[in-house]
């Protein structure tokens, strides 16, 4: 994507990227994110990489996706028009549980709004605890 190019949002405002792994694509998802939204993206992958060292990252179905080990997941991002919701695979586990509901029983989600006020130490707390459950496959 040129500089000038305005990246594509797709229906509930997430940006449409390339699947890919490595850094890279991750930071074009948090740079073409809308408003707010990035910087949320840019906080929340520090949080993931000063918490779980050498992380793996990707994009894929237009989200980003990090792992304790290659091709295994335990947390994603997507936007929505009002939220920015993160997806821990294993949320379930986590203590305490994250407060959304999922309907797979595993899945558990914390929904940042705008002026939602954001506890980063808690939020550290459950990547690292969701990086040392088993992740998820994809």
């Amino acid at each position: 994507m040129t500089k000038s190019a305005k990246p594509t949002l797709l229906s509930g405002g997430n940006p449409q990227i390339a699947k890919g792994y490595g850094d890279a694509p991750v930071q074009a998802w948090i740079a073409a994110a809308p408003g707010w939204k990035s910087g949320v993206g840019r906080r929340i992958d520090a949080i993931v990489e000063r918490t779980v060292p050498g992380v793996r990252k990707a994009v894929k179905w237009n989200s980003p996706l990090y792992g304790a080990e290659d091709h295994v997941w335990f947390l994603s991002l997507h936007c929505f028009n009002t939220y920015v919701k993160v997806a821990f695979f294993r949320g379930a586990a986590l203590e305490p549980v994250p407060p959304v509901g999922s309907t797979q029983k595993d899945v558990r989600y914390f929904h940042i709004h705008e002026d939602d006020a954001f506890d980063e130490a808690r939020f550290a707390d459950w990547v690292r605890q969701a990086s040392a459950l088993p992740g998820e496959r994809m």
